[in-house]
């Protein structure tokens, strides 16, 4: 299946706008390492603005951003991700790095304890609101043109984080660093840069939501299996839930596209691996889910 992985990678890194994250995997025979030491699977996928949807998976022994930069090579684009500073290392690639709100409005939320949760005005209250309103806008431009978006974000949610960052400025006074408000305030202000980075254009998402989707099929099965024996396990695994998901974004039933693939790749002397892709003309519709695009 290599080359049908190399070919999605391929219409991945040559799309502008990308996804990413990753998260801890156990391997018990990895050379030189005890098993209990936390290796990642690292998650990389096209965003909304593609007919044609990738979700790859790229096992690694670490959290360097010198993998992402690396499985990146020839990217030129967007790249939204948490607030991990690794990702940091693909900005010397040339790559622009977009923050994500979700993780703001998080950090809010879980400070919006005790008595903070029962007065609409404290200063937990507050921060949560104004990324609520931003999310408002969100909705506002769910159907809209990215050139309509981008306008609309520029009227409406630019301000909005204007008064943001000065109401930022206004809290340090009277908040301890350490506090959960404290770290809700100092996560905002060090990600600015990339928080305000998707007022720049109208395809760009606001949240980083669409790679923890993506990479929560791979959490929830490890809490199942709980670990990989060898590294080539790990990588064998990267690549079926690579190919899983990605058939499962395009509409496509998983198991009857796998048996398809596999199939044509026995028959065929000289294969066309274009015409394995999941929207390739090729497949067959009894490979699609009902109701599903295609």
């Amino acid at each position: 299946m290599e080359p049908l992985l190399a070919a999605l990678k391929k219409e991945l890194l040559s799309r502008d706008l990308l996804h990413a994250d990753e998260t801890t995997l156990e391997v018990l025979c990895e050379p030189g390492r005890p098993a209990q030491t936390d290796s990642y699977m690292w998650l990389y996928r096209t965003s909304g603005d593609t007919d044609h949807p990738v979700v790859l998976y790229d096992y690694q022994e670490g959290r360097s951003g010198q993998f992402a930069k690396a499985y990146l090579a020839g990217f030129s684009g967007y790249l939204q991700t948490d607030g991990w500073h690794g990702y940091h290392k693909v900005e010397e690639a040339g790559v622009t790095l977009c923050g994500c709100w979700a993780h703001v409005r998080r950090k809010f939320n879980e400070a919006l304890v005790g008595p903070a949760a029962k007065q609409p005005d404290s200063k937990e209250a507050i921060g949560l609101a104004y990324c609520n309103k931003l999310f408002d806008v969100e909705k506002k431009a769910e159907h809209m043109t990215p050139e309509e978006r981008h306008e609309l974000r520029q009227k409406e949610a630019k301000p909005i984080i204007e008064e943001f960052y000065k109401w930022i400025e206004a809290c340090w006074a009277d908040t301890l660093p350490q506090s959960l408000l404290g770290k809700a305030l100092t996560y905002a202000q060090n990600q600015k840069k990339y928080l305000t980075a998707y007022l720049a254009d109208g395809r760009i998402e606001i949240s980083n939501n669409r790679a923890e989707r993506s990479i929560k099929p791979f959490v929830i099965g490890r809490k199942n299996w709980l670990f990989c024996n060898t590294p080539g396990g790990a990588k064998s695994s990267a690549a079926v839930y690579s190919l899983i998901q990605t058939a499962a974004e395009n509409g496509l039933n998983p198991q009857a596209y796998l048996e398809y693939a596999f199939r044509q790749i026995q028959l065929q002397d000289t294969l066309c691996i274009e015409k394995l892709l999941p929207w390739a003309e090729e497949i067959p519709v009894s490979c699609k889910m009902p109701n599903k695009k295609a």
